[in-house]
């Protein structure tokens, strides 16, 4: 026995088509409201799509990477440990460096931006001076720390 719409109506009734029926009451329609239906509120646009974030497993190599290069630069730059001092600092300040290099792709591969910089693929340029602060921020931590690790000679 077949599941589908069954011609019932033998005594010259209403038949019925293999698509349905021949006209819909009132004539064909576009899907949707009509214009009179539509309401005055606002729509509430709601994501589907779960918000893209770091991990743990993103975010801990990170963490230990920076916390153990940042003790690497402190501990000789603050205890002054001899003739050896500067080249442990020095390759702390580089683990340090590596894991911000590291953070920062990281969280541009989920999406987020440095404050004042436009959002990846948004079409739009940077500003020249948030920029240049940037630039001047990074240059300045550097050459202090190059300066204390320098001054440990």
């Amino acid at each position: 026995m077949e599941a589908g719409p069954r011609d019932t109506a033998h005594d010259g009734g209403e038949q019925l088509s293999p698509d349905g029926p021949d006209e819909a009451p009132g004539g064909v329609t576009d899907d949707g409201p009509g214009v009179d239906e539509m309401s005055a509120e606002a729509e509430v646009e709601v994501e589907l799509r779960p918000q893209r974030r770091l991990r743990i497993w993103q975010l801990a190599p990170i963490v230990i990477l920076a916390a153990v290069g940042s003790l690497m630069f402190a501990f000789p730059l603050a205890f002054e440990f001899g003739d050896g001092g500067a080249v442990v600092a020095m390759l702390g300040l580089l683990l340090s460096c590596c894991a911000a290099g590291w953070g920062m792709m990281a969280a541009r591969r989920v999406g987020h931006t440095w404050p004042g910089l436009p959002e990846r693929g948004s079409g739009r340029r940077p500003d020249w001076r948030v920029v240049s602060a940037y630039a001047l921020l990074f240059l300045g931590a550097a050459v202090l720390a190059v300066w204390r690790v320098a001054r440990l000679r």
